[in-house]
């Protein structure tokens, strides 16, 4: 059972993202509607994981967001999932861009309907690892132009295999996703890493690379 604190403006998703976490056997220690309130739940709760949309009152711009990257100042391990209603490569950026993505996670709202990929990326983020939504990683890995050619040094696998890095699976769950073994997929990422030029890092440190490299396929957008 993990002691969550959420953070949702919507009082109808609020109370559904409630119910969902509850009969997932997690114990949500406050439900707030508001970057400040969350701010002081957090700090008086002291939670397992935090959960919070990106727009959040009193401006409705990135208050959840600020709030978040806020806690994990004052709490590097703090784990955090951000809610986003679309695709925003700028939030993920700087949600990613800090010092380290463990325990960090960014899902589109429409992935709380598929409850128990939900339930999954939350307990991965409070084991320390880092959740990006696929269609994010979709849209980072969108061709560009000629102008973005280490992307294009990738074959097609490599691409997906890329993509499926990103959202921070490890060697085995790659495997299994592609229906390869470990050595294929070993094998695709040693690939990708030199065409990139990329430190062939396991665990997060691999994921904050690609996230580096992404981030600068998409500065020439």
């Amino acid at each position: 059972m993990l002691r969550v604190i959420l953070a949702e403006d919507s009082v109808l998703l609020r109370a559904g993202l409630t119910e969902l976490l509850t009969l997932g056997g997690h114990q949500v220690l406050a439900a707030v509607g508001d970057a400040p309130a969350l701010l002081r739940a957090v700090r008086a709760e002291r939670p397992d994981v935090v959960v919070t949309d990106v727009r959040m009152p009193p401006g409705l711009r990135d208050e959840g967001l600020r709030a978040a990257l806020e806690l994990r100042e004052e709490d590097p391990g703090l784990p955090v999932l951000v809610l986003s209603q679309y695709v925003a490569t700028a939030y993920a950026t700087q949600l990613f861009g800090g010092g380290s993505a463990a325990g960090l996670g960014y899902l589109l709202k429409d992935r709380v309907g598929e409850v128990t990929e939900f339930l999954d990326a939350l307990e991965r983020v409070h084991g320390g690892q880092t959740v990006i939504d696929p269609e994010v990683v979709r849209v980072l890995l969108a061709p560009r132009d000629e102008r973005d050619r280490p992307l294009a040094r990738l074959t097609p696998r490599e691409r997906e295999v890329l993509a499926l890095m990103a959202e921070g699976l490890n060697n085995q769950a790659l495997a299994a996703r592609l229906f390869v073994t470990e050595a294929a997929v070993v094998k695709h990422a040693s690939s990708i890493f030199m065409k990139l030029d990329l430190d062939p890092t396991e665990g997060n440190r691999r994921v904050l690379a690609v996230l580096a490299h992404l981030r600068g396929a998409n500065a020439h957008s």
